[in-house]
């Protein structure tokens, strides 16, 4: 319009009554009341103005009829002014509505939306339509934008404080628009940030932070701000406001808890196969609803979407089963912000749940989205340079921070450089700056710090104040007024938890301390006080450090609902926030977790196995313990667990037509699955956990491959074997690597080389350590395919640990010379 705006005024001027004059809008400048907009779908648009007459406002409508412009619609309008003269679809798309914006008072203005019809203008709105600042726009919604305006109303309260509403047009209505909520008040809660950094003691800015990251969809932020409202002695708004407020708040914290067990009501399943382990989905009755063709499978998310893989490979499906994000990535993070972090041979990429590849390019990293902002950082010359992307994947904030840190209600923290750390806000800019060794992330907003980089730790208010002088060894950021500390100058920990005034509300001396939410914090004593890392038993105690139950248990998972998951010596049921065992729950014999996916339906992992289970503790699903083969065969899984720390799932070959082949093969089954006498009542110093698959099985040949993982307690990691069983079921035979050659092929020579040229020519190989391949051994591991002979190694033998077993795949094909095609091993499954 700015381009015509004297044509426009020239053409208004030429239809205004005698006397009227055009009234300006005062901001964002001072500016004349037209505005041109299609309203009919004509090929030129109408144009709009407002002008005063004996005191009185007119909103005029003129239209272009036959090259003349006519008037086709006069309305009176209330007030003394106009904030707002515009134009966006509110009742259906594609087609105007007049909004205009009454000025009734200094910050008041009633608004008006048209519809222009046959018999002139007709305002929808209701009479009680006031704000004070307004917004129009189509805002997006979970399945994207409607082709509608909705509309955001900030309503004056006190001081610089507003009650915000966002609305839109529904069954010939205004009504709430909760669906595009979780896109507005994020701008909502920067607002009151921004207030509350101002005006830390003023209640009713805490309160308007709390309703907006309610609307915004953030419990957890708004639950520490309306607790901080409560704090205060005299409050506005009142206290009864501010308690409902945070009633509605815990019952957001639980419905997302619980919205992906209730969106879905498909639960991930594994059957063991003749093929390896298969991954479907079953229903509450434990009915198999997706069959199994999976390698793995995840929990239903709240958008009603799992990631599963196939073929090494992983997806995203829908209930129905169907792809919508194809099975073509390495790894897929859960979805946050209905956005998944997925990693390809390009590196890592931010994709939306329609499988989009929002990000431009490939990075070295990226972490989850957060508060809107995803970190990532980018290497050069052996260097890393960290930055943030917006939900949309683009780089809202460069690569230039030595570190980074997730946003949070706002901000993050980051370095800088050595001793000069930054709290930013989502655009980058500074808001403090600390010069410090380390600033950890906010919690309650105080920050973790250490003055030097070998000091010890205390905390600053986000200024930069030193709040809490530094005394303490390590310090974790606070969480409703509560912060876990330790104060142990070795080894030894002695863990503690402070509040705000850095006063014990614990004392120090525990060796583990975990806040396990719902205000409850599990204290760990050590088993072995000189042996801390082996581990601790945890008692109970509440946010005030009431010690609510004895040093009952191994292990406690965190509240949700009321409940935790908690395990024994011998076994795991859920315990309530008394810290006893919760009434009407079952308990099964084992360790592991329980969580509570319906009323009536709880997963089980046990000793490494999942079933589901009712809360009175019958099955209702659990994964076979036989795998059938062609019949009279079958593998029957076995359980080992003569100690806490021990733990074995070994094959047992049935169907054998020889009674001792059968005998023999199975006890060289359990000893090469690590089955082997272990005191019972001794706390190991490791752990070891063992378990098996069929990889392989056609005509009489049998391949299991037996995998195990030795974990000494307090080690970085530990150290996995992987022994694979070659069985010839009908005479119970085991084979060896020079069993598949002819008696005088030179195997190692050819197998060697072969291996050596792929080293050489194959990139995916290029971690091999140089020189440490120098050929390999005649009894080397190895395990067949349909198609082909596959050696190994072990980890560390000829490449890094995080490389696994280097595993190298040679085709029949290009060995056949070799092969003793006559012999037992290769006619077993020829």
């Amino acid at each position: 319009m700015s381009d015509n705006i004297e044509q426009w005024i020239h053409v208004v001027k030429a239809h205004l009554p005698p006397a009227a004059e055009l009234i300006l809008i005062d901001k964002p400048s001072a500016h004349p009341a037209i505005h041109t907009v299609h309203l009919t779908g004509g090929t030129s648009p109408e144009i709009i103005a407002v002008y005063r007459l004996n005191q009185e406002l007119y909103l005029l409508v003129l239209q272009l009829i036959n090259g003349k412009w006519e008037q086709v619609a006069t309305v009176k309008g209330p007030g003394y002014g106009v904030t707002l003269l515009t134009a966006a679809p509110i009742v259906q798309p594609d087609q105007n509505n007049l909004l205009v914006g009454w000025q009734v008072g200094s910050i008041w203005s009633k608004l008006s939306v048209y519809t222009l019809t046959p018999n002139g203008l007709r305002d929808i709105a209701p009479d009680n339509l006031y704000y004070s600042h307004i917004e129009v726009e189509d805002m997006p919604g979970p399945t994207g934008k409607s082709g509608t305006a909705d509309i955001a109303l900030w309503i004056h309260d006190t001081g610089e404080a507003y009650r915000v509403v966002v609305i839109k047009w529904h069954d010939n209505a205004f009504v709430p628009a909760p669906e595009v909520y979780s896109y507005y008040f994020p701008r909502v809660v920067h607002y009151y940030e921004r207030l509350t950094e101002l005006h830390p003691d003023y209640p009713f800015y805490w309160y308007y932070l709390a309703d907006a990251q309610y609307h915004a969809g953030m419990p957890q932020s708004a639950l520490i701000s309306v607790r901080k409202a409560l704090n205060f002695h005299s409050s506005y708004p009142s206290r009864e406001v501010l308690l409902d407020l945070e009633r509605k708040i815990k019952q957001m914290l639980e419905e997302q808890k619980d919205m992906s067990r209730r969106s879905v009501g498909l639960f991930p399943a594994s059957l063991k196969t003749a093929s390896g382990q298969r991954w479907g989905y079953i229903d509450a009755k434990g009915e198999m609803i997706l069959q199994p063709r999976f390698d793995d499978a995840r929990d239903f998310q709240k958008n009603g979407l799992a990631i599963v893989s196939e073929k090494g490979k992983y997806g995203v499906i829908d209930a129905s089963g169907r792809y919508v994000v194809q099975p073509i990535y390495d790894s897929i993070n859960p979805f946050k912000d209905r956005r998944a972090i997925v990693i390809d041979h390009e590196g890592f990429k931010m994709i939306d749940e329609q499988g989009n590849v929002l990000t431009p390019k490939a990075y070295s990293f990226i972490a989850d989205l957060e508060d809107r902002r995803a970190v990532f950082y980018v290497s050069h010359d052996n260097k890393s340079k960290y930055g943030y992307l917006d939900e949309k994947g683009n780089e809202a904030i460069p690569a230039q921070f030595d570190e980074a840190g997730d946003f949070d209600d706002g901000k993050a923290v980051v370095k800088v450089k050595d001793k000069e750390y930054a709290l930013i806000d989502p655009n980058g800019r500074r808001l403090a700056t600390y010069s410090f060794a380390f600033v950890g992330p906010r919690g309650d907003g105080l920050l973790a710090f250490q003055q030097d980089t070998a000091g010890k730790y205390g905390y600053i208010d986000q200024r930069g104040n030193i709040v809490i002088p530094p005394t303490f060894t390590m310090a974790l950021p606070f969480h409703d007024g509560r912060a876990i500390v330790n104060t142990a100058e070795d080894y030894k920990s002695s863990y503690g938890v402070i509040n705000q005034k850095g006063e014990f509300v614990i004392p120090a001396g525990y060796n583990d301390i975990r806040d396990l939410g719902e205000e409850r914090f599990a204290l760990g004593n050590a088993i072995d006080p000189e042996q801390p890392f082996i581990g601790s038993n945890f008692a109970i105690a509440d946010w005030n450090g009431k010690r609510l139950s004895d040093f009952l248990y191994t292990n406690i998972e965190n509240f949700n609902e009321g409940l935790a998951s908690a395990s024994d010596a011998t076994q795991t049921y859920f315990i309530d926030r008394t810290g006893r065992p919760a009434s009407g729950y079952p308990r099964v014999e084992g360790r592991g977790t329980l969580s509570l996916e319906r009323k009536n339906f709880i997963k089980a992992y046990i000793d490494r196995r999942l079933s589901y289970i009712d809360r009175e503790g019958h099955v209702i699903w659990r994964q076979n313990t036989v795998i059938p083969l062609q019949s009279p065969y079958a593998v029957r899984e076995e359980k080992y667990k003569p100690n806490a720390n021990y733990l074995v799932y070994y094959p047992q070959v049935e169907g054998m037509s020889g009674a001792e082949a059968q005998r023999i093969v199975n006890e060289k089954l359990k000893d090469m699955s690590q089955v082997k006498p272990i005191p019972a009542d001794k706390k190991l110093d490791y752990t070891y956990d063992g378990d098996f698959d069929v990889t392989f099985y056609k005509g009489d040949l049998l391949q299991l491959q037996l995998t195990g993982y030795n974990y000494p307690i307090g080690a970085a990691h530990g150290m996995p074997t992987m022994t694979y069983a070659i069985i010839n079921l009908t005479n119970g035979h085991m084979y060896a690597l020079k069993d598949l050659f002819k008696p005088d092929s030179d195997y190692v020579n050819e197998l060697s080389r072969i291996i050596g040229q792929q080293i050489k020519e194959d990139p995916q190989y290029s971690y091999v350590f140089p020189g440490s391949y120098t050929g390999i051994k005649p009894d080397q591991p190895f395990f067949v395919s349909e198609d082909a002979l596959h050696i190994y190694f072990a980890p560390y033998e000829i490449g890094p640990y995080a490389a696994g077993f280097p595993t190298f795949t040679i085709p029949f094909a290009s060995i056949m010379s070799l092969i003793n095609t006559e012999g037992e091993f290769w006619k077993s499954f020829h």
